[in-house]
């Protein structure tokens, strides 16, 4: 019995490495940055029917029969220094989740910022929680973004071309594990 080689994989992510964006185009999307991001956390939640039959021998099976996709993030309700509007972005979300139909509607992406392959996009309900506070706190917003339809993998627009730098990392890295290996 061998020994497994340790990853090469020993830094942790960082939870801010998520950036989220609202189409705020008509009919070319137009991507807009969300800002105040203070959490994020980005959901596939499967559903599951009891699938047991007499060939499992009193062992359960299940089968997921549907996908269900969700974006919980924490805002930092952001306006202008001089003329006090608050950001378009975040505006929209707002009017959104006080909307009905089509309006209530909102077509979002999010990548990793540091342009890995995880990348996403997809329309979702939204719901605006404001969060409140004592005098001294910061107006911050809790929003929930629940998938309408599905949640379709996208590329990262923040990846690097094709052969560049992460692609070079992941092949040097290989080629350490196999020097590992074949020592």
């Amino acid at each position: 019995m061998s020994t497994p080689t340790p990853p090469a994989e020993t830094e942790t992510a960082l939870a801010r490495r998520y950036r989220l964006e609202l189409n705020t185009g008509t009919t070319t999307p137009t991507w807009s940055l969300v800002p105040g991001v203070q959490e994020f956390a980005p959901k596939v939640e499967p559903t599951q029917q009891k699938s047991t039959t007499y060939d499992d021998e009193g062992w359960a099976d299940s089968t997921v029969t549907e996908l269900a996709w969700s974006i919980e993030t924490k805002l930092a309700h952001r306006c202008h220094p001089e003329t006090r509007v608050f950001n378009a972005a975040q505006e929209r979300l707002r009017l959104a989740s006080e909307s009905f139909g089509a309006a209530s509607r909102v077509h979002v992406r999010y990548y990793d910022r540091e342009g890995r392959d995880e990348a996403y996009e997809g329309y979702a309900l939204v719901t605006w929680e404001p969060e409140g506070g004592a005098p001294d706190d910061l107006d911050t917003v809790k929003v929930t973004l629940t998938g309408k339809g599905p949640r379709k993998k996208i590329a990262n627009p923040l990846a690097p071309p094709a052969g560049g730098t992460l692609a070079l990392v992941a092949e040097e890295s290989s080629a350490a594990t196999r020097k590992k290996v074949a020592a």
